[in-house]
């Protein structure tokens, strides 16, 4: 139990720094400024199978290239509720002045809670979430995106259920830049 508590306290002192980290301006900032997105899609490999899921992100940016902050996923429905906060470091690479592929990753996270009539389990663990979004710019301050993430965490459900140590994200959103 105290290896949990521990690992969600680290989790929300990386978090803290992340955002407060993302508050410093660089000299060499031309860019900069805020940025938000919110993507809808499904979770494979939960504890609880294929899941439907919300995604919501901060982004500041640092250069036109690079952004830092929050990012908070939310499974809402059915017998797994799952809550994951990560701060994530994007590389936004414009590939033509309409699309953009931006890997990221992150460190955080995860609690998720398992009840049912015959299962009343929850842990909470670590969170990286990596992975990458492809974005068609529609205007230049709003992207639709199509993002595909590999979560990594320890999620133990014991004494009955398997162990989740990954799961896959497939997520389709829109993202608003500065």
């Amino acid at each position: 139990m105290k290896r949990k508590n521990n690992r969600a306290v680290l989790g929300a002192l990386v978090l803290a720094l992340v955002c407060v980290g993302g508050g410093l301006e660089s000299a060499q900032a031309q860019d900069s400024g805020w940025g938000f997105g919110t993507d809808v899609g499904f979770i494979a490999g939960t504890t609880n199978n294929t899941v439907f899921a919300l995604n919501f992100q901060a982004d500041y940016y640092v250069a036109k290239e690079f952004s830092i902050g929050p990012m908070f996923q939310w499974v809402p429905s059915g017998d797994l509720k799952q809550y994951a906060f990560a701060g994530a470091f994007r590389y936004h690479f414009h590939a033509t002045d309409r699309f953009n592929i931006v890997p990221f990753a992150g460190i955080g996270f995860i609690h998720a809670d398992l009840s049912s009539r015959t299962v009343n389990r929850n842990d909470t663990s670590h969170y990286i979430p990596l992975g990458v979004s492809f974005e068609y710019q529609a205007t230049p301050r709003l992207a639709f995106s199509n993002t595909i993430m590999v979560n990594l965490h320890d999620i133990n459900m014991s004494p009955s259920l398997q162990r989740d140590t990954t799961s896959v994200s497939v997520l389709f959103g829109m993202r608003f830049g500065p």
